[in-house]
């Protein structure tokens, strides 16, 4: 797939989202440009994660769970033509995992859904927590909640369900498109 047809192929809307962006000049800006060069240096992962000296651990923090939401929402934009409610009735993570959706609002117990409606509503409701500045502050006057860091787990536990999803039971799209070699 060209260059051109890849980004053809995310215009189609679904649940694909644009990128959640850090404001230039931002000490988050600074923190997200530092993961990204520490990702991309081929450096160890364990030491690409680490908490830079100096720097406040709920920044850093936020800008990996945003970061994060990023990456697993282009990664489910790849799939999402091929992940239907025909495909896949159950947001699972193969036979023995499945998934259910609760938010407190409109779905109180657990509930069964289909993948695609999952995972649109996990994008909604994460993208309305991380453009929250109660609970994601923006300036660095302003402190972080004592419920960020649950927040945060209860984020990223999401997310990985999507990111077990998608290799799962699309892992073939992905290899399809060049995104990861097939295994040998």
């Amino acid at each position: 797939m060209s260059f051109g047809g890849f980004i053809d192929f995310f215009q189609k809307g679904k649940t694909f989202r644009p990128k959640k962006k850090f404001s230039p000049g931002t000490l988050r800006y600074s923190l997200y440009k530092q993961a990204q060069a520490s990702l991309s240096s081929g450096i160890n992962l364990r030491t690409a994660v680490q908490l830079p000296v100096g720097e406040d651990l709920y920044d850093w923090i936020a800008v990996h769970v945003v970061d994060f939401f990023n990456r697993i929402n282009l990664i489910y934009g790849t799939v999402c033509d091929y992940c239907t409610e025909e495909s896949c009735p159950t947001m699972s993570g193969g036979p023995k995992f499945e998934y259910l959706w609760a938010d407190k609002e409109k779905y109180k117990k657990p509930t069964q859904l289909p993948a695609p409606q999952y995972v649109s509503l996990l994008m909604d409701w994460i993208e309305n927590q991380i453009n929250n500045e109660n609970l994601f502050p923006v300036s660095t006057d302003v402190p972080f909640p004592k419920s960020f860091l649950p927040l945060c787990k209860k984020i990223l536990t999401r997310l990985f369900r999507v990111f077990v999803h998608v290799y799962i039971h699309h892992f073939d799209r992905i290899v399809s498109i060049g995104a990861v070699r097939a295994p040998c």
